[in-house]
């Protein structure tokens, strides 16, 4: 596909209360999944693997090093070559602007001109998915519709109150759509907004001036949104892997659903390949001592305990007579000889003394901050 036949809009203004406190310091979208990746990865794979070169980042003040300190140059996803083009811009910038009266839509829409792309697709930060953005495009320019909207069927539990569930006419057409939260609940599936637009260039070219006329909100997410049902909205359903990340529960979830090898395999061995950045480390080294059952780990591990239903991230410490069970473990952590670690979510950077019992439960699975020192027992659930 030509490289500048779409362009992309990664929408992070999403932060969830819920997610506290893995999210103090960074965005949703940079927190680790399944030992090595970031959710982020997910959208910009989806995006390089369309050969999408062209892309605006929009983030949140406050919440950039764990971004710029994952993505660097944009190397692995193809983002330094020539003709590629990034921008970032900051949300409250946006709202600023809205505020004080100015043209608040000025700098999307001036990266939209220079993109030179006749598509552009917006994906949202929550969605954790592994979408081909090229037959998206396809089915949009199949079904002739001002704009396409993906969307798959979930169940209640799956979803959050500020998701957006569309009203589909028998040709799948979108006639409508209510927040979560606003829905009586009486269905067994609900057609989930996944919160990934494609629309022609031109016309959210054209469709953002006129909005800032009128005061549409900030938010590009929620522009389009306001959109559905307004303009001819055709509904893409999405049918491979889902995982919508909006508090500790569906995140502790999402990674021990990678435990599972058919949706180990419908994310991250499709057709389509999921991209990270590289990291050059030895091996995980395992003692003739430790015993691992049903787990993933990364690179650069030391593993000299039990582990068992979970997932290590890199560079982590199981010393002898620890466990870990149905927890999952970011990068640099150090259990130390004896600690029990059970339905937990530890941070980077934790240590674990002698002995110690961490211990919650799947439905509520403890979680341990960034660089906390554990000394004494810690059972929640």
């Amino acid at each position: 596909m030509k490289a500048n036949k779409m362009c992309a809009i990664l929408g992070n203004e999403h932060e969830y209360s819920g997610l506290m406190p893995l999210t103090e310091n960074r965005p949703l979208s940079t927190l680790y999944f399944d030992c090595k990746y970031r959710i982020m990865d997910f959208a910009i794979s989806s995006a390089a693997n369309a050969n999408i070169r062209t892309v605006y980042i929009i983030l949140n003040e406050g919440r950039v090093k764990s971004v710029f300190d994952h993505l660097g140059g944009g190397r692995e996803w193809g983002l330094d070559s020539i003709g590629s083009y990034q921008y970032l811009s900051f949300y409250q910038d946006i709202l600023r602007k809205k505020a004080e009266g100015k043209d608040y839509y000025c700098n999307i829409i001036d990266f939209l001109r220079k993109s030179k792309s006749a598509y552009t697709v917006f994906i949202g930060n929550k969605m954790l998915c592994n979408i081909d953005l090229r037959t998206v495009l396809n089915v949009h320019q199949s079904q002739n519709a001002t704009m396409t909207a993906v969307f798959k069927r979930v169940s209640c539990e799956k979803i959050a109150n500020d998701d957006q569930i569309l009203d589909l006419s028998s040709d799948n057409r979108v006639t409508g759509h209510t927040r979560f939260g606003n829905v009586e609940k009486n269905q067994d599936l609900y057609n989930l907004s996944m919160s990934i637009f494609m629309v022609k260039t031109d016309w959210l070219i054209e469709a953002l001036k006129e909005g800032e006329s009128i005061g549409m909100p900030a938010s590009i997410e929620e522009f389009l949104i306001e959109q559905l049902g307004r303009v001819d909205t055709y509904a893409y359903e999405y049918s491979g892997y889902l995982s919508n990340i909006y508090n500790m529960k569906s995140y502790y979830d999402a990674n021990m659903d990678m435990l599972d090898p058919e949706n180990f395999n419908s994310l991250l061995f499709s057709s389509q390949k999921v991209i990270t950045r590289t990291k050059n480390e030895v091996a995980t080294y395992f003692s003739k001592g430790s015993k691992v059952s049903a787990s993933q780990l990364a690179t650069g591990c030391i593993i000299d305990g039990k582990i068992d239903h979970s997932l290590i991230s890199r560079c982590t410490t199981v010393e002898k007579d620890a466990e870990v069970i149905g927890s999952i473990v970011m990068a640099n952590a150090n259990i130390k000889q004896g600690a029990s670690v059970k339905y937990a979510i530890l941070d980077k950077c934790v240590t674990v003394e002698p002995s110690v019992r961490i211990e919650g439960t799947p439905e509520n699975p403890v979680v341990i901050k960034k660089h906390e020192h554990v000394c004494a027992d810690v059972i929640g659930g």
